[in-house]
């Protein structure tokens, strides 16, 4: 069975960033990098796990920020962090993990472009990230999201479990109930749950009735919904484009440049060395030959 691991690698170093020891190296704090490998390692030496690519946010700004001034970005993040992310790329790398590196796209774009790239090629594509954006990507069994942290599995029909939408209506939820991570606000009055049930009847926002009383689903509130949307309805489709991921960004690799198989040692061990962490490198258990 052959099973593709894209991994949220902007995600992992976050978590590691505020999960791990601090640890100081010659350049400064490199805890985070040093907690990145290893949880990059645990995942490649995972047994059933052959091909792998990790994505990093370049840079926090992307397209979407021209799109609306209040989109996320890089303001307020610790200086530690920051000047952790092109180490963590030259770390995964030495690994011998393709590193997908974003500055006008997401690393969410990364994801999904290869999702839909590999899907059809291999048994299962897995998305590591607990981002619950990526959920769009999800088909049926073939394609599923994985919180590693949580060890929570979702495919298809956990998706509709947990949204109450199937994955394609997920930009449009995503749009309706807000994204607080992301800089959108959503529109007023509509939450989870009105929004799963809204969208589980008619999809899109396009195709929600603009008067409630052409609703032929059950909702509480449903007059104040739809006032709401229809005041605000530009906004929503405004914020539904923020959500959805691109599936074209231009990625050169094959399936099989996605084979782990193993570390470079000539950049590991000095990276190491760096990190003050020469003993990472007795850890894994397979090196490329030069």
């Amino acid at each position: 069975m052959v099973r593709v691991h894209l991994i949220d690698g902007t995600f992992e170093l976050f978590r590691c960033y505020f999960g791990a020891p601090k640890a100081q190296g010659p350049a400064g704090e490199v805890g985070a990098v040093r907690a990145l490998l290893r949880t990059l390692l645990a995942q490649a030496v995972e047994p059933g796990c052959t091909h792998l690519a990790v994505a990093f946010d370049h840079v926090i700004e992307s397209f979407r920020n021209d799109l609306f001034a209040g989109y996320k970005t890089g303001v307020g993040l610790d200086p530690d962090l920051l000047a952790q992310f092109p180490l963590a790329e030259e770390a995964t790398q030495a690994l011998g993990l393709v590193v997908w590196s974003m500055v006008e796209w997401e690393a969410d774009d990364a994801l999904a472009t290869g999702a839909a790239k590999f899907a059809d090629a291999v048994d299962q594509v897995v998305l590591c990230t607990p981002d619950k954006d990526l959920a769009q990507c999800v088909r049926g069994q073939r394609v599923v999201l994985r919180d590693r942290m949580r060890k929570k599995t979702l495919d298809e029909a956990g998706v509709f479990a947990k949204f109450g939408v199937l994955p394609p209506s997920i930009p449009d939820w995503l749009a309706l109930v807000g994204d607080t991570a992301d800089g959108y606000p959503g529109i007023p009055r509509w939450g989870e749950k009105s929004a799963g049930a809204v969208l589980a009847r008619y999809g899109t926002i396009e195709a929600i009735p603009a008067k409630a009383a052409d609703w032929d689903v059950k909702v509480r509130g449903a007059a104040a919904l739809a006032a709401s949307l229809a005041e605000r309805r530009g906004e929503a489709l405004l914020y539904r484009t923020l959500a959805t991921l691109r599936t074209d960004v231009p990625l050169s690799e094959t399936l099989d440049d996605l084979r782990w198989n193993g570390a470079l040692r000539e950049r590991l061990a000095p990276l190491a060395r760096r990190l003050a962490d020469e003993e990472f490198v007795d850890r894994v258990p397979r090196f490329l030959e030069a």
